[in-house]
């Protein structure tokens, strides 16, 4: 089929949703991203080629009213049929996700001109691992592989004194937990999905049970026939739409529980996301103080490759010894060179952009010589264990607590390599690094940390090199008007076929909407005087509320000093982040609405993002100060550092145009159909009296825009 008829036919599938006789609205905004969409899926080379294939990439912004998880599903999908592949599209959000799952893709699959099967995909870790399960009911698991450790490097110790804890046993509960579940799963009332759950275990209790790919024998474990994991594996399998999450995507690009990126198509939806997700997957961090782990990570390997008769078994013990020694002293060289005193009140050290200081610089380089010597053992063992289970399958339940032995500890080992490397890297654009110092009982912890200060390039290399056909979606894309932020920070800038289109959203802005910048004369970088004036304007504009409206706030201390500052009357009509679990706050708001009741809803970064209120549940916005990130980020500051290096200016460069998009979300919470009327107020002055407020200005929608001095006179901007 031509790339032609494959977007006539995707396009078709598009209009005859749109057309069918169940309340969709023809939008002229959601046929453009349909028709970009559509393009965009049909020209690019799938699967094996000769040649370098051909690709296509579409970042569009598409605002609010337009309908965009129809624009990009429906031809996505028909385009994916047509080309005999599969979709698969990732969000940021769980609301998201089920919103698709629940919803949107079943009802598009009774609508579309040819029916298809959706699934919602899981990280492996989300389900049980029935061996493991059974093992602690039995009680055959090794308690101490899961037991907090106290630290054991003696230069660690806050008193000087070294030692370790001894393994803890499981507690009468966690095994009643256990055995309750492994009851559930026999009598088919649990499918062995963590989410799905009555009683939502804590991690501490879910990790010693959570299916791995590090201690997982696949087809030569003696459960794989009645495994939780692959029965969903099978699941995707069989499904030509695929819901996951970014998280999910970039962990299993090079894996095999998503469908190969060069043989799909790829929708990103909530795409501002994805740089952010980026920095946090690919960061690696260690914990220096407590290393227990090493030493049964090596006997237990010595062990097995002594059983298997191999060659490695006589050289684990010493590398294991001389990995833990270079780890401790690491961490005496952080405590020499950053904490010689002791502990302070800011926890967290950053290093300085350039080299590492000579003492760090060797242990750490030790440390990755050793982590990956020991990892090539590790896999040495782990080949031989599967070799001799598809040999000895009567075996295979013994041989199965060996690699389960090893594979629960061996992801620390891996961990460990990867932050060494990040450590010692020294390119154009330079890691962060900081170690976290804490206290563990009368011990010193101490973390170390490293990230790449920004995602464009390992984006560039791990996604967008191996992905060929790719929408990127969102209702906030542009920062300050334009894409060159999200570009840069992708790593899109630069690459061929990238294509961005704005889709305007439907409503009438200038009508529907009224923008007004409130000066306070305070200043908005002494917080406590900002935060007093602030909230003496903001409690008059909240007794004029008569329906639903929505207060936004940078900090918990500021959201605390409103709260104190309500009135009796005042306080009967708000509802507070955190003081109820968010549907039942929600529900709440909508009732007393619904009741003819003002209800003011107090909030912070969450609730500035996702949250659906039309009509009167949200007449009016309150954005308490402009939406900066915490300054105390160490990635963030590590590259600002780099930044000033290069002669560049972090603020106008990155500050200004990441506060562009999360302001851009949070006003986007005021208009949410043709209908709606709804005031946004601004208490942060710097939006008109800055250059870079009006930077700000022009990221979002054309209100009506007015500001009110100090004296409370309106004027129009």
């Amino acid at each position: 089929m031509s790339p032609q008829d494959i977007e006539t036919r995707a396009l078709a599938a598009f209009d005859h949703v749109v057309n069918s006789p169940v309340g969709f609205r023809a939008r002229e905004g959601q046929r453009h991203m349909a028709e970009l969409v559509a393009q965009t899926f049909s020209t690019p080379t799938l699967g094996k080629c000769e040649d370098e294939p051909e690709r296509a990439f579409a970042v569009i912004e598409a605002g609010t009213g337009v309908g965009k998880s129809i624009a990009y599903a429906a031809p996505a999908i028909a385009a994916a049929l047509a080309r005999k592949t599969r979709v698969i599209i990732s969000t940021a959000t769980v609301a998201l996700q089920e919103q698709l799952v629940h919803k949107d893709l079943p009802l598009l699959s009774t609508l579309m001109p040819e029916p298809f099967t959706h699934a919602l995909a899981k990280g492996r870790g989300r389900y049980v691992c029935k061996y493991k399960l059974q093992r602690w009911v039995n009680g055959e698991a090794e308690p101490d592989l899961f037991a907090d450790e106290m630290p054991t490097s003696g230069a660690a110790s806050a008193g000087g004194q070294g030692g370790a804890a001894s393994g803890k046993g499981p507690t009468e509960y966690q095994l009643l937990f256990y055995r309750q579940m492994a009851t559930e799963l026999k009598e088919h009332r649990w499918n062995g999905d963590r989410d799905t759950l009555a009683v939502p275990p804590t991690p501490e209790m879910w990790r010693p049970v959570a299916a791995e790919a590090s201690s997982c024998t696949a087809k030569h474990c003696p459960d794989y026939q009645d495994c939780t994991y692959f029965d969903q594996r099978k699941a995707l399998a069989a499904s030509q739409v695929i819901v996951a999450n970014h998280d999910l995507l970039l962990a299993t690009i090079h894996g095999n529980t998503l469908p190969d990126l060069s043989d799909c198509l790829l929708v990103l939806d909530e795409g501002h996301h994805l740089p952010s997700v980026a920095l946090n997957h690919f960061q690696e961090s260690t914990d220096l103080t407590r290393l227990r782990w090493v030493e049964q990570l090596a006997l237990r390997a010595r062990k097995t490759a002594e059983m298997l008769d191999l060659d490695c078994a006589a050289e684990l013990g010493g590398q294991g010894s001389a990995l833990r020694q270079h780890l401790q002293e690491a961490a005496q060289q952080a405590l020499a060179l950053y904490r010689p005193h002791g502990l302070t009140e800011e926890p967290v050290e950053l290093l300085p952009i350039g080299p590492l200081p000579a003492p760090l610089s060797q242990p750490v380089s030790e440390v990755l010589t050793l982590s990956a010597a020991l990892l090539k053992h590790l896999q040495n063992i782990s080949n031989a264990l599967r070799t001799q289970m598809k040999e000895r399958p009567e075996d295979s339940r013994e041989l199965s607590t060996h690699y389960v032995q090893l594979g629960v500890l061996a992801p620390k080992l891996e961990a460990v390599q990867a932050w060494a490397a990040l450590m010692l890297l020294e390119t154009e654009v330079p890691a962060a690094r900081w170690f976290t110092f804490g206290q563990y009982g009368e011990f010193m912890s101490i973390t170390a940390s490293a990230s790449p200060i920004q995602p464009a390039s390992a984006l560039r290399h791990k996604l967008w090199g191996k992905a060929r056909a790719v929408v990127i979606t969102s209702a906030t894309l542009t920062s300050c008007g334009n894409f060159d932020f999200f570009l840069n920070e992708t790593g899109l800038r630069g690459l061929d076929n990238v294509s961005t289109r704005v889709v305007s959203s439907p409503f009438d802005f200038a009508r529907q909407g009224h923008l007004v910048a409130v000066e306070t004369q305070a200043d908005p970088k002494r917080a406590a005087d900002f935060n007093h004036a602030m909230c003496q304007e903001l409690m008059k504009d909240l007794a004029q509320v008569e329906a639903g409206a929505l207060v936004l706030f940078t900090s918990r201390d500021q959201m605390r000093v409103a709260v104190d500052s309500l009135s009796g009357a005042l306080r009967h009509r708000v509802v507070v982040q955190n003081d109820l679990p968010r549907q039942t706050l929600l529900q709440r708001h909508r009732d007393r609405v619904e009741r003819g009741e003002a209800s003011i809803i107090f909030g912070m970064q969450s609730f500035g993002e996702g949250l659906d209120l039309p009509g009167a549940l949200c007449e009016s916005v309150f954005i308490c100060k402009l939406p900066f990130a915490p300054p105390s980020d160490p990635v963030s500051s590590a590259r600002s550092q780099w930044l000033r290096s290069k002669g560049r200016d972090p603020f106008m460069e990155l500050v200004v145009p990441a506060v562009s998009i999360r302001l851009a979300q949070w006003v986007g919470r005021a208009i949410r159909s043709e209908t709606d009327q709804a005031h946004v107020y601004c208490y942060d002055r710097r939006l008109i009296q800055t250059s870079f407020g009006q930077r700000l200005l022009a990221g979002l929608p054309p209100f009506k825009r007015q500001r009110r001095n100090p004296q409370g006179q309106v004027f129009d901007l």
